[in-house]
């Protein structure tokens, strides 16, 4: 049996155990970049095993870098403290993608 004959799985692409740290963060990277027309426009079959290999991509990325850098403004903490920080006088905060969006789910105005 070879690598891609798993008998009642869909093997896609290398396994990331086999990708050196190079190579797996350009898998990653090009996941990442295609999940949003994955998930608007795939297949259920396209959408499954996108999430299955995102999956298998990060898992093998964490397994790799326990130890990562970790953005104090992406923990609850962080979240905490910019809640706190809100003025408070009506507007909404201004995130990453334009006003109202923190990226944390924030209504838009």
């Amino acid at each position: 049996m070879n690598e891609h004959d798993e008998r009642g799985t869909t093997m896609t692409g290398v396994d990331p155990g086999r990708l050196d740290d190079q190579q797996l963060m350009k898998e990653l990277e090009t996941i990442h970049r295609t999940r949003h027309d994955t998930l608007l426009y795939g297949s259920n079959d396209a959408l499954r095993a996108h999430n299955e290999r995102m999956a298998q991509l990060e898992g093998e990325y964490l397994r790799r870098n326990p130890r990562r850098f970790v953005s104090a403004g992406r923990t609850r903490d962080g979240a905490r403290e910019r809640a706190a920080a809100d003025p408070g006088d009506g507007r909404a905060p201004v995130g990453k993608w334009g006003p109202g969006d923190t990226g944390a789910g924030a209504p838009r105005t």
